[in-house]
C-alpha cells in the first residue's frame, strides 16, 4: 500500500485522530483515552472521546503557537517536520507534568487525559500554563534516536 492510499484509508478509518499520536506511537506517553489502529503494517491512534480530543486539540494548538521559537518555526502555520512534532508533543507533555508534579522525575507521561485535566483544575485555562517552564521542557527534548 503506497503512501497517498494508506493515509486516504487512515482518515476514513480513524473518527476522532490524537493530537499526540507521535508521542504515544513513540512509547513516550500512554493515555486512558487512546485505542490504536492497525492498517496494512502501520498504526494510528484514536481518541475515545470527543471531549477528550477536543481539549487535546487546544492544548497542541497552544502549545505550537507557544513553541515557535523554541521549534525555529519562521511562520506561524509552517508544517512541522517529524522531529519538531515529536519534540512539541513530547517535551510540551513533559513540561505540562513538571510543572504540575515538580517531584516526580521520570520523563514518561502515564496518562495525557488525566494530565490535561489536572493542568485545566490547577491552571484554569491553557493560556495561564507556566509557559517558561513547558518551552524549556520542549526546548531540552531529544526524542530517542533510532539505532
Amino acid at each position: 500500500m503506497d503512501s497517498e492510499s494508506w493515509r486516504q484509508t487512515y482518515e476514513v478509518l480513524n473518527e476522532r485522530p490524537c493530537p499526540f499520536e507521535q508521542a504515544i506511537l513513540s512509547g513516550s506517553a500512554l493515555c486512558n483515552q487512546s485505542q490504536r489502529l492497525c492498517i496494512a503494517e502501520r498504526q494510528g491512534v484514536q481518541c475515545g472521546s470527543d471531549q477528550a480530543q477536543i481539549r487535546c486539540l487546544d492544548l497542541a494548538r497552544t502549545l505550537r503557537q507557544q513553541a515557535r521559537f523554541a521549534l525555529r518555526l519562521r511562520a506561524p502555520r509552517e508544517i512541522l517536520h517529524h522531529n519538531q512534532a515529536l519534540r512539541l508533543q513530547i517535551g510540551g507533555l513533559r513540561g505540562l507534568q513538571a510543572a504540575l508534579y515538580p517531584e516526580r522525575t521520570e520523563p514518561s507521561i502515564q496518562d495525557i487525559s488525566a494530565l490535561i485535566s489536572a493542568a485545566l483544575d490547577r491552571f484554569g485555562s491553557f493560556a495561564d500554563l507556566p509557559y517558561p517552564l513547558i518551552l524549556r521542557a520542549i526546548g531540552r527534548c531529544q526524542p530517542n534516536r533510532r539505532r
